[in-house]
């Protein structure tokens, strides 16, 4: 999330020279960077501040130890080097960072080389020019720039990406080598649904442009595919108008199946009306365990609403926006009315605020600063993100929700649970989901210091065996499986597939093995 590798150019010079010029010491594995051509020696660096901060990621959870960080000017240089290292005897493993945002290795290699993703900021896009371009009805951004500079770029043209994740300080290549999710999901489909080309540095070396049409084993495996078949260079993402405003409201309910129920109804609609459907639908939990954040509420109904939440425990609340512009702002207020009708939240509790379609969006980094401040934001994160089967949602909220998070002694921090609909994925590329028509997404994220890390993660076990016991199929987002096994398990029927694109494009198991799937 915070992005550790910014380093002006000459420090960069200043570092590779120093690791070239004086002798490197001794390595344990079987391969040193000396045997390395000179054109990739120019982007090394050793130096131990830079290789302490690529030993950990934004969970500070696990740490593993780089040989050296790789600084790419051009595409041309990750090549170059997947295809060193495929050239030696053993290779040496590869890992591509952006912002450095997983929680459990996922972007780390031990005794191997992180690629530093933040240095490739050029060489994209029409004719080379820049990094983020935009099209009429669609933009091209390389792998590495992260999102909110994609919306400021396509903002300036009147057009927005469709779909979105929660927060937007993250790489375009490492959201599209997970899935990318947010409340629009329902209705638009997760990020990599709404990718129409992409170009990959694959575990080979090789440079390829890849499409539905073109290279597609390719294509279809790297978009969900945990950066296992290739390096996100360049992707081209669909666009439409882009709103002025949104109406961004909260709804409160007091028994789940009313609130599943809803959220439901909510996404159903996209499929009868998109025109009056809801462009954002999420959840949340508020739980009666201190803190209890309420800064979104108007402070004269705070109390009310602390009162509500010590009397039932939990409070589910929806989320749903409305997007609008100076056509529709004479008439948003009827659409809002339309599409709450009917659904049968606590009576005056709806709340609801109007603000710029960018802050909306970009609504996670006020909270990011705020934490900075508080020193609560470059600590442990044992994040926990999991789809849930719609028919079993109810019984996950029985047995983790009350019987688990409400009843033990650990504040659970900020808990989302939403609807997506199966259609709007694409079940050629490599995202797994659960087989039902509708399924939940569910992610506790929380915080805490390492004094108590340990008794999240024992909670986060827990959850998993409890819904391996009672048999909710469930399956792991940002997932950490740590035996084949449990892999094979994950992708269910796609294990196969995924296995061959392995092999085919990446047979020496290179790239990413912070996943820890073939490595």
């Amino acid at each position: 999330m915070a992005n550790y590798f910014i380093f002006p150019k000459t420090l960069i010079i200043l570092l590779c020279l120093n690791s070239v010029v004086h002798p490197i010491e001794a390595l344990s594995q079987p391969w040193s960077l000396l045997d390395a051509p000179k054109e990739i020696l120019q982007n090394i660096i050793r130096d131990p501040l830079s290789l302490s901060l690529a030993s950990t990621d934004f969970g500070h959870i696990i740490h593993q130890n780089p040989v050296a960080i790789f600084a790419p000017s051009s595409t041309n240089d990750i090549s170059k080097l997947i295809k060193f290292s495929n050239s030696l005897p053993i290779p040496f493993t590869i890992a591509a960072r952006g912002q450095g945002h997983s929680v459990n290795g996922q972007s780390m290699t031990n005794d191997g080389v992180v690629v530093n993703m933040t240095e490739l900021n050029k060489g994209f896009g029409h004719n080379g020019s820049s990094g983020i371009v935009v099209f009429d009805n669609f933009v091209d951004v390389g792998g590495e720039q992260i999102w909110i500079d994609v919306l400021h770029a396509t903002l300036e043209k009147g057009l927005t990406p469709l779909s979105w994740t929660d927060y937007l300080y993250l790489s375009v290549g490492g959201t599209l080598s997970n899935a990318g999710i947010s409340g629009q999901t329902s209705r638009f489909g997760p990020q990599i649904s709404n990718v129409l080309e992409l170009d990959v540095v694959t575990g080979k070396g090789n440079l390829v442009t890849c499409s539905t049409k073109k290279n597609s084993e390719l294509f279809n495996g790297v978009l969900g595919g945990l950066g296992q078949f290739g390096i996100i260079t360049r992707a081209r993402i669909a666009l439409g108008s882009a709103p002025k405003r949104v109406k961004w409201l909260r709804l409160f309910y007091n028994d789940f199946s009313t609130f599943s129920g809803d959220q439901e109804h909510l996404i159903s609609v996209n499929g009868i009306n998109e025109t009056n459907a809801p462009n954002y639908v999420e959840g949340m939990l508020l739980l009666n365990q201190p803190p209890l954040d309420l800064s979104f509420y108007p402070q004269i109904d705070q109390p009310r609403i602390t009162s509500l939440v010590t009397q039932f425990g939990i409070i589910y609340i929806i989320e749903l926006v409305k997007y609008y512009d100076d056509n529709s702002k004479d008439h948003i207020d009827q659409e809002i009315e339309s599409l709450v009708q009917g659904l049968k939240f606590i009576p005056t509790f709806m709340f609801e605020k109007d603000t710029s379609y960018e802050e909306f969006l970009n609504r996670v980094h006020f909270d990011e600063l705020a934490l900075r401040t508080q020193g609560l934001w470059d600590i442990p994160h044992p994040w926990l993100n999991i789809f849930v089967p719609g028919s079993r949602i109810s019984d996950f909220d029985e047995g983790v929700f009350k019987g688990i998070i409400l009843k033990q002694n650990i504040t659970a921090g900020l808990v989302i649970v939403y609807p997506l609909n199966r259609t709007k994925w694409d079940d050629n590329m490599s995202a797994v989901t659960p087989n039902e028509e509708i399924f939940y997404i569910v992610s506790l994220l929380r915080t805490t210091g390492f004094d108590k890390l340990e008794a999240f993660q024992v909670q986060n076990q827990q959850i998993l065996q409890f819904c391996k016991d009672v048999g909710i199929g469930i399956k792991q987002y940002l997932p950490l499986n740590k035996s084949h096994e449990e892999w094979v398990e994950h992708f269910g029927l796609k294990w196969e597939t995924f296995e061959k694109r392995k092999a085919q494009f990446d047979p020496n198991k290179i790239l990413s093995p912070g996943q820890t799937i073939f490595n």
